[in-house]
């Protein structure tokens, strides 16, 4: 195998041409002939002529290639006491049929779509059924109050939002459908449309030719085909959490996004297609997108999509047992997880009741790695703990 020094130098003797062979593990409509355009420097773009479509190379290609049966997604959610686990073929059926709802109601490429959802499969259907029909989501972080929910619906101006009735905070229901009707009460863009998944733990009030059952149009709905794309065209705007004041919405591209993630995952996280890659994070960030949706689903792995906290659901073991019972190669989360875990199971006590061979690596990232958090997961997980860098604007690793 190459070595760090080895790639580097590689990828530093020719950018381009190292870049246009790691684009030749995506599934092109047309292949890219121009790697890197550089016409409007410094706004270069990759790929920009190349035809594809991204949720084609994360789930259809899987399937055509044999590996339907394969799971694809673990929803782990201690907080309902379930877990979930979808194959790349009911995927494909899931996504297809989601963005036939959306197709048959008028949403056509270049559309924008919000998606208001927890931390559940569906959160990541919707983002896959508007690549498929080239409409450019925008999701925001489930649970945000009305007022920043209404400052995204007017800086996206969606056609439709898509939502969950409710999210679960701990031992807390929080009604989604309040927060949305406000914020679109709000917004001065107003949407066609809501299409609504209702959870049992707390259903919400429909407003007739507005408001549509996810369940009931996805029952019926015929199966989208892929909508073909240009390599420049958006695949999604996702907001900066506006800590530097307004949030800035970052326009991501379809074909540098695809083989950017594609290549990660085996160059940086070291899996392949089939094993378990677990980002502790939340759909509504960068990460979520990165390595909760595209980055294992391109790569083929299964992704563990996880409804709690890192503890009191029930204990700080929750991030051992997911690990021990899906059999996790790496798991990607922030400090702050691992400073809440350390702080309620100092001496670790919780990690050691599990099996955790399985695991290979664990990847920090989202803020400052303290020493002391790096000390002590090092000294009771026995792995290597490996701090990367990265912000929404990049989308993937800086340095890693």
């Amino acid at each position: 195998m190459a070595t760090y020094a080895d790639i580097y130098a590689n990828w530093q003797a020719d950018p381009e041409a190292f870049w246009a062979k790691a684009a030749t593990d995506i599934d092109w409509i047309k292949a890219p002939d121009v790697i890197l355009d550089t016409a409007n420097a410094p706004m270069t773009t990759w790929f920009a002529d190349a035809v594809c479509n991204t949720c084609y190379n994360a789930v259809d290609r899987h399937v055509t290639a044999g590996r339907g049966d394969q799971i694809a997604i673990i929803h782990d959610s201690p907080v309902t006491n379930s877990q979930t686990k979808i194959t790349y073929a009911d995927l494909l059926d899931r996504v297809s049929r989601v963005a036939g709802v959306l197709a048959a109601k008028g949403i056509v490429k270049g559309d924008r779509v919000v998606i208001y959802m927890p931390m559940i499969p569906e959160a990541l259907v919707a983002m896959l059924a508007c690549a498929r029909i080239g409409a450019v989501h925008s999701v925001v972080f489930g649970g945000f109050a009305a007022h920043e929910l209404a400052v995204r619906i007017d800086d996206a101006t969606p056609k439709a939002i898509l939502a969950a009735s409710c999210g679960i905070e701990g031992q807390k229901v929080i009604p989604y459908k309040p927060l949305l009707d406000g914020a679109i009460a709000r917004a001065d863009h107003k949407p066609d449309f809501t299409l609504v998944l209702q959870r049992p733990q707390a259903e919400a009030e429909m407003v007739d030719g507005f408001d549509f059952d996810w369940t009931a149009e996805a029952a019926i709905a015929a199966h989208a085909p892929c909508t073909p794309v240009g390599g420049a065209d958006p695949l999604y705007i996702l907001h900066t959490s506006g800590t530097t004041g307004q949030p800035k919405g970052v326009v991501r591209h379809n074909a540098g996004h695809m083989v950017a993630l594609n290549w990660t995952m085996k160059n940086i996280y070291n899996v392949d297609a089939g094993d378990v890659f677990w980002a502790a994070s939340d759909v509504g960030w960068v990460v979520g997108h990165s390595y909760i949706c595209y980055g294992p689903l391109l790569a083929g792995c299964t992704t563990v999509v996880f409804e709690g906290k890192p503890i009191g659901t029930p204990d700080a073991g929750t991030f051992w047992r997911v690990i021990e019972e899906h059999d996790v190669k790496v798991l990607f989360t922030a400090p702050t997880a691992l400073r809440a875990i350390k702080r309620e199971d100092p001496n670790a006590e919780c990690l050691h009741k599990y099996d955790l061979s399985g695991l290979q690596s664990l990847f920090l990232a989202g803020e400052r790695a303290d020493p002391d958090t790096i000390g002590w997961a090092q000294k009771h997980l026995q792995k290597p703990i490996i701090d990367h860098w990265w912000q929404t604007e990049t989308g993937w690793a800086i340095a890693a």
